[in-house]
Parts: structure tokens; sequence; C-alpha cells
């Protein structure tokens, strides 16, 4: 499914926003980073991401990377360093809703996994 939203991320940038070589690195950065971090409270439980708590620290780490990869393309060192834009609020938010599908996407793919593959060995 990564490989997927990966693509969708690619198209969105380019097709729609025609993005320039580095908005299209900060844009992916961000959802790439976003999605691969928040991801892992989806596939970390058998239940749904939302009725399963995480543990205390593993939630902490999440945010902490989530946030952080939001961060760096506006901090001046980073920014220059990795070569990253401030982008336009619209690209952050086709991002977050890229991310948004993308997790709610693998809450589906989860239960149907269960539900079919639920006590094979």
């Amino acid at each position: 499914m990564s490989s997927i939203f990966d693509y969708i991320t690619f198209a969105v940038l380019l097709f729609y926003f025609h993005a320039t070589e580095k908005e299209f690195q900060t844009g992916w950065f961000i959802e790439s980073v976003v999605s691969a971090t928040l991801i892992v409270l989806v596939v970390r439980t058998r239940q749904s991401f939302i009725i399963s708590r995480p543990g205390k620290y593993l939630l902490l780490a999440t945010l902490f990377i989530a946030v952080l990869a939001l961060f760096l393309p506006i901090l001046p060192f980073t920014a220059t360093m990795f070569g990253f834009i401030i982008l336009p609020l619209r690209v952050y938010l086709a991002m977050l809703g890229i991310v948004v599908i993308y997790i709610l996407s693998a809450e589906l793919m989860k239960r149907w996994f269960y539900k079919h593959f639920a006590g094979l060995n």
C-alpha cells in the first residue's frame, strides 16, 4: 500500500500542483515520513487503531517524528541543508488528505486480512 500512496502523492504533486523540484522533494518527504510514522499505530494491533491505545512512549515518539517532519522544511538550517522549501497551505492540506486516506485504507486492509487469514497456520 505504501507504494500506491507514493504514486498518488507523485501524481498530485506533479500533475495537479505542477510542483517544482524543491516543492516535489519537500511534499514527498513530508507525506512519506508522516505516513510511515503514523502507519505504525495502525499495524501494531489487530484491533482498530482508534480503540487500541498505543503505549505512551510509542505515541510520543510517533508524534515527535511526525511534527519534526513538518518542521524540518521551515527551519532555515535544515531547509537549506536538505533543499526544502515552505509549501503553500493547499499542498500541506493535500498531503494531509493523502495520509488520512492511507491510514483508513490500511485499517480496512488490516480488517480484511484478519477476517480472511486469521487462524491460518
